[in-house]
């Protein structure tokens, strides 16, 4: 299972959602490999030392010698949890496979040798809808989609669910959205419960029963450069990610 976590909205919790559900598969026991392909590189950060990390994901999309196994590195402090890292050169990328004719199929073919190693797989998207937002998208077998529950909570969902939609008609036909993820929800507000009406209207039964509520410690927590399960595991946001988990897994 391959999942590919969206949305070209930054500030939606989408690296939080990666890193924190690569973290619960990890706890209960699954081999999981999460793959950092946004260039700021906060998903690599929270589980791997900098000076740890001597080749990058931009090496493996790069360097025909160079595999995507050379490159992982196991994530500190978290058994059963490998970590693809990322480096601010990944936003050199899309110029450097301008006119490569693979260019959006080079994470697929790098997955492959590796699927039957880490029957899970959780990629952090970087926050637009770029060759390696659509790299990730060719190479998913699923997609998850966070959407904060704010105002302009559905803004830009069009243009992702269209790049979807351009995927599946030729590069991945089996795409699948496994499912939206109500992130930064404040349940005490009108606005929240709005939002959350109208997020369900527009996916329906996609929508996940876990919401992720606005929570400190989740907040605190990539500053730390922690998961919220070692860093504040009794917190709300830690019971909120596992839940989260155990709701993937039965989608899959």
């Amino acid at each position: 299972m391959i999942v590919a976590i969206t949305n070209q909205k930054g500030g939606v919790g989408k690296t939080t959602t990666a890193l924190n559900l690569a973290a619960a598969l990890a706890i209960r026991g699954k081999q999981t490999l999460l793959i950092d392909l946004d260039p700021q590189g906060n998903s690599t950060l929270s589980f791997v030392e900098r000076d740890q990390i001597t080749a990058s994901v931009y090496d493996a999309f790069t360097d025909r010698s160079c595999s995507l196994e050379d490159v992982i590195v196991p994530a500190a402090q978290q058994d059963n949890l490998s970590v693809v890292p990322a480096r601010i050169s990944l936003a050199k990328l899309e110029a450097r496979l301008v006119g490569e004719l693979d260019a959006h199929f080079r994470l697929k073919d790098l997955l492959t040798p590796l699927t039957s190693k880490y029957p899970y797989v959780v990629i952090d998207c970087p926050p637009t809808l770029g060759l390696l937002t659509v790299n990730a998208l060719v190479a998913a077998s699923h997609l998850l989609i966070p959407i904060q529950s704010s105002y302009f909570a559905l803004e830009g969902t069009d243009d992702l669910l269209e790049t979807i939609e351009k995927v599946r008609s030729r590069a991945n036909p089996s795409l699948d959205i496994i499912g939206v993820l109500v992130t930064m929800h404040d349940k005490r507000t009108s606005l929240g419960k709005d939002i959350q009406n109208q997020i369900s209207k527009v996916f329906g039964p996609k929508v996940f029963k876990t919401i992720i509520s606005k929570n400190v410690r989740l907040e605190e927590s990539p500053a730390y450069r922690e998961s919220i399960f070692s860093f504040a595991p009794d917190s709300k946001g830690a019971s909120d990610y596992y839940s989260l988990c155990e709701e993937v897994i039965d989608r899959a």
